[in-house]
């Protein structure tokens, strides 16, 4: 079995292939840290349930 040496075509395209896989993984890491982030500050929250939320209503009229 023999080992053919990379060309320098496949040596580029490698690397490019690599840094596209680093900021796709950076991508969805950040997307993550965010999600977490918001979830954790976010506190308290009411959902959109078409229905009255006396919460919002207003209180002095």
């Amino acid at each position: 079995m023999s080992f053919v040496k990379q060309s320098q075509m496949h040596a580029r395209r490698q690397s490019r292939n690599t840094a596209v896989a680093l900021c796709l993984v950076g991508l969805m890491i950040l997307t993550v840290a965010l999600s977490l982030v918001k979830l954790r500050s976010a506190g308290p929250t009411e959902g959109f349930d078409h229905v009255v939320r006396p919460a919002l209503e207003d209180q002095g009229s």
